[in-house]
């Protein structure tokens, strides 16, 4: 099948998930997971009317930005465990940073924003899973209250929900819990009432799960292989 004709089907699984779950179809944003797929394959998702992409690496989609320029109303996030070192280069490549995982982090996006005089939005890594080898705020963190309680001190940050990565599991089923548990620590957030926290969105979701993940709340789910077709046949 085609990137579009993949789209297509796809729309239609996340509209009959939010049927199921009495939700509005159009209260749930479809990202593209473009990591490791090149210009040819991003830009086929693009004309089949995807406008928000999201990248793992900074260096990887530097080295893509100059044959999608003309993308003019494309919405590019950074998704991927991001090193202090490269926030500066974030902030200026990205308009959105989705895997926030530390105070130190989001300090320094926070400066970087301000260098170059704008606002980014965040979301917060939550390790719903608690997995040693994964990044991500734990749920239960004291780090994670810091963020939050500083937010309004960081005048260009916005903090817009949560994402998470949950344990791989071979049946999506499986996974439920973990977005469960993303979905009530967003409620939890949200009825503190935090200044400059809005927690709209809960990006949770991927190819192999994002139904089950819809059911339980996703607002934005994140595909790449649905979208393009398996990495190892069509990486960059």
């Amino acid at each position: 099948m085609s990137v579009a004709e993949n789209i297509e089907k796809i729309r239609g699984q996340m509209a009959e998930a939010a049927r199921k779950a009495g939700r509005r179809a159009d209260a749930i944003s479809l990202m593209a997971v473009t990591k490791t797929f090149g210009p040819e394959l991003i830009r086929q998702a693009y004309d089949a009317g995807l406008r928000l992409f999201g990248e793992n690496r900074v260096q990887e989609f530097q080295s893509k930005l100059g044959q999608l320029e003309d993308m003019s109303n494309a919405e590019w996030h950074m998704i991927g465990h991001l090193q202090g070192n490269k926030t500066n280069k974030a902030a200026e490549l990205f308009s959105c940073v989705d895997s926030v995982d530390s105070l130190r982090v989001a300090e320094r996006l926070n400066r970087a924003g301000g260098e170059r005089g704008k606002r980014l939005k965040v979301l917060l890594e939550i390790n719903v899973g608690e997995e040693a080898a994964k990044s991500g705020l734990r749920p239960d963190a004291q780090e994670l209250w810091q963020i939050l309680a500083s937010a309004a001190e960081w005048p260009h940050l916005e903090i817009e929900g949560l994402m998470t990565v949950p344990p791989f599991l071979n049946h999506p089923e499986a996974a439920r819990p973990h977005f469960r548990r993303l979905r009530q620590l967003r409620d939890l957030i949200r009825a503190r009432n935090l200044q400059a926290v809005s927690m709209e969105v809960l990006s949770m979701g991927m190819s192999h799960d994002f139904e089950v993940a819809i059911e339980e709340g996703s607002t934005r789910v994140r595909l790449g292989t649905a979208i393009f077709g398996a990495r190892e046949a069509r990486a960059v």
